[in-house]
């Protein structure tokens, strides 16, 4: 169905209902640490007015974005497309949670909440601002009224420099190959890449994973076209939030916004 509506097809379902079963494995080998960035981002959501404790967590994979968030007491419902990710995280909460298997462009009313956010760059496996736009619609209608939304997003020099060479990554005696297809010409802002993620010796694990960079004036393009008032844009360095994205140096973009008029 999603490959007749959508040009791009697919391919980020594809893509992560192949890695499922190695998902945790290999970022935790990356050193990703939920835990702090979640709580960064909660930080900053406070600072900018958030109230109370309703969480929709949109592309939340094997739910490793909104564990924290349970264990700091919200109430989470959270989304994703592809239906392995979502069984894992299902099958390390329980009924603690509301898990939906839900395509964030084509987001379904899941509820009034306080935070609406997208962790982990899943809008940068949206191909077209197009796309884009149709997730930030989505976020918006299931943002209460006085609710917070907020997404990060890889920078171009995440694009440009993860998506160069080769990374191995070993965790739990399993190693993981990343094998970045940087295009000859370089990686232009806007620009789509591509990178290989292989788990060795597993037979059918190999998928290539295709990313768009969103640069900040076509990111706050599309806020603003969704309806939606951004209140705050950001760059991640060294696990630290800071002010005045500068794509060259800040590896995450991080961008916050509120509801504004209906489109």
């Amino acid at each position: 169905m999603m490959d007749q509506h959508w040009p791009r097809g697919d391919s980020a379902q594809r893509a992560y209902e192949t890695v499922a079963a190695f998902y945790d494995d290999f970022t935790h080998g990356l050193g990703y640490k939920y835990e702090q960035w979640t709580g960064r981002l909660l930080a900053k959501a406070e600072e900018l007015g958030l109230e109370g404790n309703r969480l929709l967590d949109v592309g939340c994979g094997t739910g490793l974005s909104f564990l924290p968030m349970l264990e700091r007491g919200w109430e989470v419902t959270a989304c994703d497309v592809s239906p392995e990710m979502i069984e894992r995280a299902r099958a390390k909460v329980g009924d603690r949670a509301r898990l939906v298997v839900a395509d964030m462009r084509e987001l379904p009313d899941l509820g009034q909440f306080d935070l609406v956010w997208a962790v982990n760059d899943p809008v940068n496996y949206l191909l077209s601002a197009e796309e884009l736009e149709a997730a930030l619609v989505g976020m918006r209608r299931n943002l209460a009224p006085e609710g917070i939304a907020l997404l990060d997003a890889s920078t171009l020099k995440t694009h440009r420099e993860f998506f160069a060479g080769e990374i191995v990554v070993e965790e739990e005696g399993k190693r993981f190959f990343w094998t970045g297809q940087k295009p000859s010409q370089g990686v232009e802002a806007g620009g789509i890449v591509e990178a290989r993620l292989e788990a060795e010796g597993e037979e059918g694990s190999a998928h290539v994973h295709r990313v768009r960079h969103f640069p900040e004036a076509e990111m706050l393009a599309a806020i603003e076209a969704a309806g939606l008032q951004c209140v705050g844009v950001f760059g991640e360095q060294e696990g630290e939030l800071q002010s005045e994205l500068d794509e060259g140096v800040h590896t995450q973009a991080v961008y916050c916004f509120r509801g504004g008029q209906p489109v």
